[in-house]
């Protein structure tokens, strides 16, 4: 009986779990939802989990449950995974923006380029003027 108490206590606050996240995501909200109602049936009639295990081919119905458990808890890291890789998708764009933003504004700054005297491409060795040919 104390397991049962414990067992619904929990099974109670991922309901209360279920319920925020529906609202985010739906999907995840709502198998979480379905899993802690039958989890919550199963807890207090134990009887029924032992027949649909068998009619699953699974020996007890706590394996059934496990394994259910198992898949949920997968559908979840998958959902945290999903939500971590657009994140970061979507850090890799801001930080884009930002550094073209400020190249674009660091110009705008600097105002129009100075002109330089063009460098030609090939100098010719030029003697060095004498004192005479530097005094005309």
């Amino acid at each position: 009986m104390i397991a049962q108490l414990m067992l619904t206590a929990f099974l109670v606050l991922v309901l209360v779990y279920a319920w925020s996240a529906h609202r985010t995501v739906p999907i995840i909200g709502l198998l979480a939802s379905g899993a802690a109602l039958a989890g919550l049936y199963f807890v207090w009639v134990p009887d029924h989990a032992t027949a649909l295990a068998a009619f699953a081919g699974i020996g007890r119905g706590s394996d059934l449950i496990i394994y259910t458990w198992v898949v949920i808890s997968l559908l979840i890291v998958l959902n945290l995974h999903l939500k971590l890789r657009l994140q970061l998708d979507m850090i890799t764009r801001l930080t884009r923006a930002v550094a073209i933003d400020r190249a674009k504004r660091s110009r705008r700054d600097a105002g129009p380029p100075r002109k330089r005297p063009p460098v030609p491409l090939s100098r010719k060795a030029e003697a060095i003027p004498t004192e005479s040919q530097a005094k005309k």
